[in-house]
């Protein structure tokens, strides 16, 4: 029986060649998007699933609140890791990590091969304990003893085959430039590649007993430390447990600022505690400020709302199935009629329909499965993945995707055989069936919900590219533009005050400056803990950025100065003195803060007065996601980067000057550069991201959405067929019957807008709201959105009913 329900489908789906193609296409066109997002999603979720132990892993944050300021910090003190092992049991093993995104010149190693150089920026020191907690292939060595010694490291393959040729790199030795000289460390082990889905990414790990530090130093946030717990008890309970820690270890710190307990430190509004967050929910739910993840997270958020446009589009997509299948029921309604007259039962019919769109919904698959395959490269481009087509075959997927063409199937054709089983045969036979007079408020429905999806994905794109041109329009306090940035400025030693005068000397070089500190990610960051009166305290002390910078830095980057001087060379007491930003000035409390001082404590308990000497305005040196904050420029060497105002239009010719004097004053080492526009945008490549990916399944959508009203049209010319022929028969114009047939259907566009409009501005408004800096709703976007609809909904009604306004009135007259 079930095969000759599949050879009736076959024959049906050939028999009508136009209604297949476009209705498969539709479906294909809906699964396809809905596989790509699947793909997005489930790589999503992948990340840091894999360790052996991964239910039991946490890392140790922090959040405090000091100096008017909540810190939210992944990093913490390098003892917390060890002191917990020691002294709590359900400890089962520490590991620390030391890596800094904001300090290039830690997280970046020149690493010799042959003559050259190469810069590895994917670097970090581990403890021995690290391949305890994360468990990864070794190919060669062993790695539970691989860092016990200092001058040691692990690599992964593709390193061992950049510098060793292959993976056999066991024994042997890496030379890597630390302060001016070569340093050897042995390959004790490989492992492979560390896979993407994970919260870090690594190619070279050192000993962290190569380390030279200052250990011991509970206070300082240096060090992600993560631990694998016991099963006991839970992990809020030993949240708690580590309140105790604090109170032990964390206490005598406060003698610093005149107090003995931590309940006096916390009644002057200060507090700090640690969270332990799962090493699984790091990638998806981290919370942490600015540049304290060693990767950008990805965001619950956006997965969430990708799923739901999966689920979307996939709607729609059934939609179009039921909207073509009904249209085209008039001529299966005679069929159905002579087989109920011929004694088949209901549910026959229905098991035969269901039989035709779960065989339609699999061919389908199969073409949306090809299509997916073609736009794979595209949209990994667009979503920063390296996602692949096997991922949909893996042992959990594979069963899914083998159910996808029945549950679609069922979902896309319940409606249809329902319909078409329900015709009665005398009717049918008679010619007095009235098909859509029960449904057509359905079928509309389902119209106005696929151009409400529609508008609701033009509205959001159109937001995410507003806010984005605002990021790059909008005054910033500094000048982006025209400014080259030269890495690892470092290697040069002793030479890199010589390379940027000669780089300032050459045509089109405006001004130059040493720095590691630049307002855009791949750059230093550094935070001071300052008071405003020489007596440390609690309640006067608050945390700020702490750039090191030289004479030339305000005029290369175009940081405006409001009152005072920048600093110079002629004064001998620049070097202990600031430059503050608006934002210290406010917490200080000053309105003309030049002249006065700010104070730093030693080691030794001690104030340091450091006199302020200019202020300049706001800039923002983070992303618009977070509020300027206080910000301390001194005069120290910071060599990390080179960075150099331009006016030429011929970029190239002073790219390869600058590139002359560096070999000549760095032979071997490797030349890198970039714009500092090009990092600003860096900075936001996630909400671009978002934009790319958004307008692709709007486009889809929209695509999809045509295919149903161009259902409708055709359904509803048919039902109107000896309407139309007794109107044109009458007198009327084409021009009046298709705007007849038009008006419903711009009603159905209107009424999604009305539904569309409020639901879009709550949604993007939501997302703005993660901007400090925002810009605002336009009545502008919600038209935009609107008329695209209308244009596209009656561009694509209009083929229909100008079709049907063209047909010889005598043909529809006498089919009647």
């Amino acid at each position: 029986m079930f095969s000759n329900y599949l050879k009736v489908a076959w024959r049906n789906l050939v028999r009508d060649k136009t209604f297949s193609i476009i209705n498969m296409v539709g479906l294909a066109i809906g699964l396809s998007g809905f596989l790509l997002i699947a793909l997005y999603v489930m790589d999503e979720l992948s990340f840091d699933q894999y360790y052996d132990k991964a239910g039991n892993i946490y890392r140790i944050d922090m959040n405090a609140r000091w100096g008017g300021e909540d810190l939210r910090m992944a990093q913490i003190g390098d003892p917390i890791g060890p002191k917990l092992k020691n002294d709590y049991p359900q400890v089962e093993e520490y590991t620390r990590i030391f890596y800094s995104r904001n300090d290039p010149g830690m997280a970046n190693k020149l690493v010799g091969k042959g003559s050259e150089y190469i810069t590895e920026s994917n670097t970090a020191y581990v403890d021995s304990t690290f391949f305890n907690v994360f468990k990864f292939p070794a190919l060669e060595g062993n790695l539970r003893t691989a860092l016990n010694e200092p001058g040691t490291v692990v690599i992964t393959a593709s390193t061992a085959v950049k510098y060793f040729g292959s993976t056999e790199a066991a024994g042997k030795t890496l030379s890597v430039k630390e302060n001016g000289r070569d340093v050897p460390y042995k390959v004790n082990a490989v492992i492979k590649d560390i896979p993407g889905n994970t919260h870090f990414d690594f190619n070279i790990l050192f000993s962290m007993k190569s380390l030279h530090y200052q250990w011991g130093q509970v206070g300082n946030s240096n060090f992600y430390t993560y631990l694998v717990l016991k099963p006991g008890p839970g992990v809020k309970v030993f949240e708690k447990q580590l309140n105790s820690y604090i109170v032990k270890y964390f206490t005598p710190l406060l003698k610093d600022f005149n107090m003995s307990s931590i309940e006096e430190f916390e009644k002057t509004g200060n507090r700090f505690n640690f969270i332990l967050t799962p090493v699984t929910r790091i990638h998806l739910y981290s919370d942490r400020q600015a540049g304290e993840e060693m990767r950008p997270s990805g965001s619950i958020q956006y997965v969430a709302i990708f799923s739901a446009v999966a689920l979307l589009i996939l709607f729609i997509a059934c939609i179009n199935f039921m909207n073509l299948t009904t249209a085209r029921s008039a001529g299966r309604a005679r069929e159905v009629g002579i087989r109920k007259v011929l004694g088949t039962e209901r549910k026959e019919l229905i098991l035969q329909f269901l039989s035709e769109s779960t065989l339609m919904v699999l061919l389908s698959l199969l073409i949306a499965v090809g299509i997916a395959f073609l736009i794979l490269p595209l949209f990994n481009s667009a979503a920063a993945k390296s996602m692949s087509m096997a991922s949909l075959f893996s042992p959990v997927i594979l069963p899914l995707l083998l159910a996808l063409p029945f549950v679609v199937g069922l979902l896309a054709g319940s409606y249809p055989a329902f319909f078409l089983s329900a015709f009665k045969p005398i009717e049918v036979l008679k010619g007095k069936l009235r098909m859509g007079t029960k449904s057509g408020g359905l079928r509309s429905a389902l119209v106005v919900f696929q151009f409400t999806t529609s508008i609701i994905l033009i509205i959001g794109t159109l937001v995410v590219y507003r806010q984005l041109r605002f990021i790059q329009t909008r005054d910033l306090g500094f000048n982006k533009e025209q400014v080259l940035i030269i890495n690892n400025a470092d290697a040069l030693d002793n030479n890199a005050e010589a390379f940027k005068n000669q780089v300032v000397q050459l045509p089109g070089v405006k001004s130059g400056t040493l720095s590691a500190f630049l307002p855009v990610s791949n750059s230093s960051r550094n935070v001071w803990n300052v008071f405003k009166d020489p007596v440390a305290a609690a309640a006067n002390s608050f945390n700020a950025q702490f750039w090191a910078i030289d004479c030339d830095y305000l005029e290369t980057i175009g940081i405006k100065l409001l009152k005072g001087r920048n600093f110079s060379p002629g004064f001998g007491m620049d070097s202990s003195s600031w430059i503050i930003n608006e934002a210290t000035a406010r917490i200080l409390g000053y309105k003309d803060p030049v002249g006065k001082n700010i104070y730093t404590i030693n080691d030794d308990g001690k104030a340091t007065a450091h006199a302020i000497v200019g202020l300049v305005k706001n800039f923002n040196y983070e992303s618009l996601h977070s509020a300027v904050g206080p910000l301390i420029f001194a005069l120290h060497r910071s060599t990390g980067l080179a960075s150099f105002k331009v006016s030429t239009a011929n970029i190239n010719t002073l790219v390869e000057q600058v590139q002359g004097k560096w070999k000549a004053m760095a032979p071997g080492m490797p030349f890198s550069y970039r714009f500092l526009d090009e990092s600003f945008n860096e900075m936001y490549r996630a909400e671009q991201r978002v934009g790319e990916i958004a307008m692709i399944f709007s486009i889809l959508a929209i695509l999809i959405s045509c295919l149903g009203i161009f259902g409708l049209a055709t359904f509803i010319a048919e039902q109107r067929m000896k309407e139309i022929g007794i109107r044109k028969v009458l007198g009327a114009s084409v021009q009046g019957i298709v705007g007849l047939l038009s008006a419903d259907f711009m009603k159905l566009v209107g009424i999604a807008f009305v539904i569309a409009a409020p639901f879009g501005w709550w949604v993007m408004n939501k997302w703005l709201q993660s901007f400090v800096d925002r810009a605002a709703f336009s009545l502008w976007i919600f038209l935009v959105a609107g008329v695209a609809a209308l244009f596209i909904a009656l561009a694509t009604v209009s083929f229909q009913s100008v079709r049907a306004a063209l047909m010889n009135p005598t043909k529809s007259l006498k089919a009647e």
